[in-house]
């Protein structure tokens, strides 16, 4: 059973379930504001629910679904700096390796899986080569694991760009892959949200691609937005009192030239502020070039990877962010320690899933699950 494209641009299955694509809804208030607290709520670990992961990283997504209780039983990732720092947090069930070589038979079972495959090939930021390349078509590994073990609800997150990837037929064969997988097929959701809508301190746009089997017949919606832009959390909030965090807080060692060229840069400006006729002039390929943060506003998106310039810069200090501060930035808790070099910790901050955002997701996932649990297995 595949998807069929209509004239009005949604993706619908052979049966009656249609695909939506949800633009970032406006709707009532999270009772909490953020929370940067890593211990789970009072209770919450008597939650039955079990979790997989894939494309697991360091934990982001993971961690926000510890903090609800939900018990993650198995976890994998290729990046074996990455599973030290999962170990370290989360717990020592992270496998590290190749998803294509593991025995899927040995994953267990699970009610949650979740994952976010390789985005590189889908970032508009970079040469995106889609589902035609190698990784690109990491998905179907996720897609297979579904199959195999059915569980009730899956998420799979990935970069904005994916809605465009080679010209539309990435989404909507991605879609049809997993609405027909599986005993029962499930019912998909393809979410464009922002992060900063659920209390993260960051504009993160990111696809969560969700799927619940075909046998619930409960509708399951994506949760009400914790934040608008008029009570986002500031770079300046998040940050207060970063310095004082003994994990991560390294400082790089900054070329006098770079500092000179931040000097010119006022809060929220980029490499364009700089005049042409400066020594310091620049030409930038995108708005990430130089990019300091705005004190009264969320952070832009912070990526994982690149070169001079594109490492995030301060405020008020002519400097790049500490890792520390990145970490606030996507709303990890202090105490969440990571390991490897600045390179790798930045690398492994920047893929992942901020935590603080994800956990209203998971929250609303346990709630729904606790609603149609008795009429599943």
């Amino acid at each position: 059973m595949r998807a069929k494209k209509t004239t009005e641009k949604k993706y619908i299955t052979e049966d009656v379930d249609t695909l939506t694509i949800a633009e970032e809804p406006q709707l009532e208030m999270f009772i909490e504001r953020h929370n940067f607290t890593f211990a789970p709520k009072n209770g919450a670990l008597k939650n039955p629910y079990s979790v997989v992961s894939l494309f697991s990283g360091c934990g982001g997504m993971d961690l926000g679904f510890y903090k609800e209780g939900f018990k993650i039983l198995w976890a994998n990732d290729i990046d074996p700096v990455a599973c030290e720092t999962y170990k370290r947090n989360i717990g020592d069930h992270i496998v590290a390796g190749d998803i294509t070589k593991i025995d899927y038979k040995k994953i267990p079972n699970c009610d949650v899986l979740l994952g976010g495959f390789p985005c590189q090939d889908f970032s508009m930021i970079w040469k995106r080569g889609g589902i035609t390349t190698e990784r690109g078509n990491l998905y179907r590994n996720f897609v297979d694991l579904v199959d195999l073990k059915n569980p009730k609800v899956f998420i799979a997150e990935n970069v904005k760009g994916l809605l465009s990837a080679n010209k539309g037929k990435a989404i909507e064969q991605i879609v049809s892959d997993f609405s027909t997988t599986g005993k029962f097929g499930y019912n998909i959701t393809v979410n464009l949200i922002n992060f900063a809508d659920y209390g993260t301190p960051q504009l993160r746009q990111r696809i969560l691609i969700i799927g619940t089997r075909k046998d619930i017949k409960e509708k399951f919606t994506i949760p009400k937005p914790t934040h608008t832009p008029e009570n986002y959390v500031s770079a300046r909030e998040a940050l207060k009192g970063a310095e004082k965090v003994k994990y991560n807080n390294e400082h790089q060692n900054v070329n006098p030239s770079t500092i000179e060229k931040l000097k010119l840069i006022p809060a929220g400006g980029n490499f364009s502020d700089i005049p042409k006729n400066s020594p310091h002039y620049v030409k930038g390929m995108i708005s990430h070039v130089y990019r300091r943060l705005h004190p009264d506003k969320p952070s832009t998106t912070i990526i994982a990877a690149g070169g001079g310039g594109t490492w995030g810069y301060h405020f008020d200090e002519p400097r790049p962010l500490t890792n520390r501060e990145r970490a606030r930035l996507f709303g990890y808790p202090d105490d969440f320690a990571f390991v490897g070099t600045i390179t790798e910790v930045r690398r492994q901050i920047g893929n992942s899933v901020a935590p603080v955002g994800i956990q209203v997701f998971a929250k609303h996932i346990k709630k729904f699950l606790n609603q149609v649990t008795a009429n599943v297995h």
